[in-house]
């Protein structure tokens, strides 16, 4: 007798989804407070906080589904899948806000980080500052493969922690 286990991908785009549209209705959030520029430690950990319980949600109800059962193996798939997906819908959020919802929001974060880097280094000129954000502007697109490599990784990291954890073999008959 042939047993239907349930598929690692269905899991991961569903949850997938569900994660990016999350991490969109925060930002959402952050942009009706007016906190959009914000980069601190708690916005970032919010983000990641968002990844991480949508990723072990992910892998627990795959191991419902599969009748208590879970491999490390398809923890490891449900969560860089999940993770790979809610990336991409967070890019293409951003994507969507930067050019159409706030056009001037890149020139308004390079403002920004000017100033920053005026403030913790006193001793550049403008001119070095202004090469190097034009520098950055020439290589901003390198961002978004990071954010799906970042993505992914905490997705396998927190895959392998949840899996490690929640494991349970089938029996061999």
């Amino acid at each position: 007798m042939e047993e239907n286990q349930p598929k690692t991908g269905k899991f991961a785009l569903n949850y997938g989804l569900l994660i990016g549209g999350v991490g969109v209705v925060f930002g959402i959030m952050l942009y009706m407070m007016d906190m959009q520029y914000e980069r601190g430690i708690g916005v970032q950990g919010a983000q990641i906080g968002i990844l991480a319980v949508g990723v072990v949600l992910a892998i627990i109800q795959f191991k419902k589904a599969n009748l208590g059962y879970l491999k490390i193996s398809d923890a490891l798939k449900v969560g860089a899948g999940a993770a790979l997906i809610a990336g991409l819908v967070g890019l293409l959020y951003f994507f969507v806000f930067s050019n159409f919802v706030e056009p001037e929001y890149m020139d308004k974060l390079t403002e920004i980080g000017k100033q920053e880097a005026l403030a913790s280094n006193p001793n550049l000129t403008e001119e070095q500052i202004d090469q190097g954000i034009a520098m950055q502007k020439k290589f901003a697109w390198v961002s978004y493969p990071l954010i799906l490599i970042f993505n992914i990784i905490i997705g396998l990291i927190v895959g392998l922690i949840t899996g490690l954890i929640i494991k349970k073999q089938k029996p061999a008959y």
